[in-house]
């Protein structure tokens, strides 16, 4: 099966060198680009991507808020949405998580983490980078035991 990916971030520079590593691999293909996250939304609708890699600070709509809308949209169940940003702060992570995101990660892992994360979150399980998790447990630590 191939994986259909739809690539959203705002750097067109960006955006090539993932098509390129995407398009490498045997088992993905680059169905769509979006350089904004109202763009992402439309291209989520209009052509059925499986996973998009979603970047967090885009103009328009930002990646958190286009997360959302496609997670909460009924026609879209399935997508999977990976998001890679340089900002791995415990306020994004929690935000990513609680719009829908499947992964976290920062965009300082290397091409075949890249690769290898796609592929576990497409096939539905979640994925977080070290600094995502470490800043998750952080700030679950942080609140009053219920218990």
């Amino acid at each position: 099966m191939t994986i259909r990916v739809l690539l959203a971030d705002d750097q067109a520079l960006l955006r090539g060198t993932f098509r390129i590593l995407v398009d490498s691999a045997a088992d993905m293909e680059v169905v769509a680009e979006a350089a904004t996250g109202r763009e992402a939304v439309e291209l989520a609708r209009s052509h059925r991507a499986d996973l998009i890699l979603m970047d967090i600070r885009m103009p328009d709509l930002d990646g958190l808020a286009a997360t959302r809308l496609i997670t909460e949209d009924e026609n879209l169940a399935g997508v999977k949405i990976l998001i890679l940003t340089t900002f791995e702060n415990d306020e994004y992570v929690a935000e990513a998580l609680r719009a829908g995101a499947s992964g976290f990660l920062g965009k300082g892992i290397n091409p075949d983490e890249l690769l290898d994360a796609i592929r576990v979150v497409a096939t539905g399980d979640s994925l977080l980078s070290p600094a995502a998790t470490r800043s998750l447990i952080n700030r679950f630590l942080s609140q009053p035991c219920l218990l």
